[in-house]
């Protein structure tokens, strides 16, 4: 049996959270999912201990409001201790971003997928690799 995974995905688009939502249902379709669609929505789920606290976190970089790396912070002062891993998923590509998500916290950087195969394998790896902070190369 495999282990439940539990996953929350932060996303301001709902067509970005649906496809999420279907590649990792694929994947994994024992896994719990929840999905906000802010950050401040998320906070206030995980400082509320509204849901459990996640295996896995995909952050949307570019979001109004509170961005991606905005939230970021707020998230790994809340799982400070915790083994949750944070995906950052965008359509950016730019380096500083890439830098600054990983020296926030972040355990991968990924630039949103052309196509739906492409994301399933991206979750695929994601759930399939032991390290911390994940090191593979989804480009």
């Amino acid at each position: 049996m495999k282990q439940q995974q539990t996953v929350l995905i932060i996303d301001d688009d709902a067509d970005d959270r649906f496809f999420l939502t279907e590649a990792i249902t694929d994947v994994s379709p024992e896994s719990r999912m929840h999905s906000c669609n802010s950050g401040l929505e998320a906070l206030d789920l995980l400082s509320k201990k509204k849901i459990a606290l996640p295996d896995f976190i995909f952050l949307d970089l570019n979001m109004p409001k509170m961005n991606g790396k905005e939230c970021l912070v707020e998230l790994k002062k809340i799982l400070r201790l915790t083994l949750t891993k944070i995906i950052i998923m965008s359509t950016s590509d730019m380096k500083r971003d890439i830098d600054d998500a990983l020296k926030l916290g972040a355990h991968l950087f990924i630039t949103k997928p052309a196509t739906y195969t492409e994301l399933c394998n991206h979750v695929k790896k994601i759930f399939h690799s032991k390290s911390a902070p994940l090191s593979f190369n989804l480009k």
